[in-house]
């Protein structure tokens, strides 16, 4: 079984939660958006998750991320893989994407070797926007997230 290890940041803009999520480069996802975007994440077998995920995060940002890290329960992907997240509150300037990249064939079948970054863009989204944006596997990230932050499901609710 294929396990991931990712980070979910998440910052209060006048009280309000955000979360910042990555759509991911490459041909195959270029025209698509809802459900596509993701956590930064990445696969990991050798090391500890948390410092998998830590180590996604600056792959696929280009920059470090610290603070409290809260492990999230681990959600299972429609490909069966296993993804292990942790919230930390930051702040991330999208603008300053720096991903790494991979190389591929395209077109298919033409030779030749293309770079595309890891990660295309990086935005942040209120929570709502957020489920529809992100990989349906993904979803109870941002409803735990929720959950545990100053008003969410186990706090005062507002209207």
């Amino acid at each position: 079984m294929k396990t991931s290890a990712g980070i979910l940041l998440y910052r209060l803009v006048e009280g309000v939660p955000q979360v910042l999520l990555v759509h991911p480069g490459g041909p195959f996802w270029a025209k698509k958006d809802l459900g596509a975007w993701s956590v930064p994440k990445g696969e990991f077998t050798d090391e500890a998750p948390l410092v998998a995920a830590r180590r996604e995060f600056r792959e696929e940002l280009g920059r470090d991320v610290d603070g409290t890290f809260i492990p999230l329960s681990p959600v299972r992907q429609a490909s069966g893989k296993l993804v292990h997240v942790w919230a930390v509150e930051g702040d991330f300037a999208v603008e300053t994407l720096r991903s790494n990249t991979f190389e591929m064939t395209w077109p298919p079948r033409s030779g030749k070797v293309v770079a595309f970054p890891e990660v295309d863009r990086a935005a942040w989204f209120g929570l709502e926007e957020a489920r529809r944006k992100i990989n349906p596997g993904q979803v109870p990230l941002v409803d735990e997230l929720e959950a545990i932050l100053p008003g969410g499901e186990q706090g005062e609710r507002g209207p």
